[in-house]
């Protein structure tokens, strides 16, 4: 009869019974630098396997967006009604529009094992780092400002007076990047991605992550001993 060891089935329990609560990765930088592209490029690999926390806000659809896809776009008394019941993990309000995360679908998918990716706002990135201080936080910087207005700009959809806003939104998200634990330059997309991919890998091996399995191997050694 071929025998294990003690960390073996330690490790057999946790994934067949207990599995690890996954990360929360939470993914921000100022308007304009390329999130939605950087993370669409993360997932559209087969090897990526992040579940896409959904954020919902009142802002208009643009052309292109997906409802429930890109963003669960509302109506504001219903998302003001969803702060009030405690139904969201965090909400800003950005340029005149809430943008917000649902709670129970973020709680239910990191406790299956799931890592969780979270493209939101700064503000509302700060409210998450409150609550899920273990969470990996990841900032998208725009290689310099001139870069910044000029996808702007290149958007075609605001109007002068809105991208000065948005530059003068981005000098002061910019400062908070302190707050974060990484910063990406997104200057080529495939390289902003490889960068992302490799943060979340290497944090899923920080010891203050696995310790416990560990732990649990020698506490059961310890009692075969006994």
């Amino acid at each position: 009869m071929k025998r294990t060891s003690p960390f073996h089935d330690i490790l057999q329990r946790k994934s067949v019974n207990m599995p690890e609560r996954g990360l929360l990765i939470v993914f921000s930088g100022p308007s304009g630098v390329g999130k939605g592209t950087v993370r669409a490029a993360i997932f559209e690999s087969s090897q990526h396997q992040f579940d896409y926390s959904v954020s919902m806000t009142t802002r208009q659809q643009r052309p292109g967006e997906v409802d429930g896809k890109d963003y669960f776009f509302t109506t504001r008394e219903a998302f003001e009604e969803k702060i009030k019941s405690g139904q969201m993990l965090e909400y800003a309000e950005y340029v005149g529009n809430y943008y917000g995360t649902p709670l129970e679908y973020i709680n239910q998918t990191l406790d299956q094992g799931k890592d969780v990716f979270l493209e939101i706002e700064v503000q509302g990135a700060l409210q998450v780092k409150e609550k899920v201080p273990d969470g990996v936080f990841i900032f998208l910087t725009p290689p310099d400002l001139d870069e910044l207005r000029g996808r702007l700009s290149g958007r075609g959809t605001d109007s002068l007076a809105v991208i000065n806003e948005r530059m003068e939104k981005a000098r002061e998200e910019i400062k908070l990047m302190s707050e974060y634990d990484y910063a990406v330059v997104n200057d080529e997309v495939h390289l902003a991605v490889e960068r992302v991919k490799k943060i979340v890998e290497a944090e899923h091996f920080r010891v203050d992550r696995v310790i416990g399995r560990y732990q649990d191997m020698v506490d059961v050694a310890a009692h075969n001993i006994g």
